[in-house]
């Protein structure tokens, strides 16, 4: 998968220093992946959160972060929409965003 906007993680765990690794290590996780539906994605992080339109939440540092992608199977792109504190993540729509 081709991950969209890695620059949005990195400015992120730059002020959320505990999050870096585990961004780091997602980032690659997704790229290597090769998801071709929600299942796929399910079977590898099991406590994602699967949305309408092809959004998927996943937990970073055990659900103290919340990154939110929208993802084009047939394209292989994975768009970071969202990465925030659980409470910035409570002020937004995922479903929109």
């Amino acid at each position: 998968m081709r991950v969209i906007a890695k620059g949005i993680l990195r400015e992120f765990w730059e002020i959320h220093n505990d999050s870096e690794e585990q961004l780091k290590t997602w980032y690659k996780e997704a790229s290597n992946a090769t998801w071709n539906s929600p299942n796929d994605i399910k079977n590898e992080y099991a406590r994602a959160s699967i949305l309408k339109d092809n959004r998927v939440i996943f937990n970073i540092c055990g659900n103290k972060y919340r990154l939110v992608a929208k993802i084009q199977y047939k394209r292989r792109w994975v768009f970071i929409r969202f990465i925030g504190t659980h409470s910035e993540y409570d002020k937004i729509d995922a479903n929109n965003i």
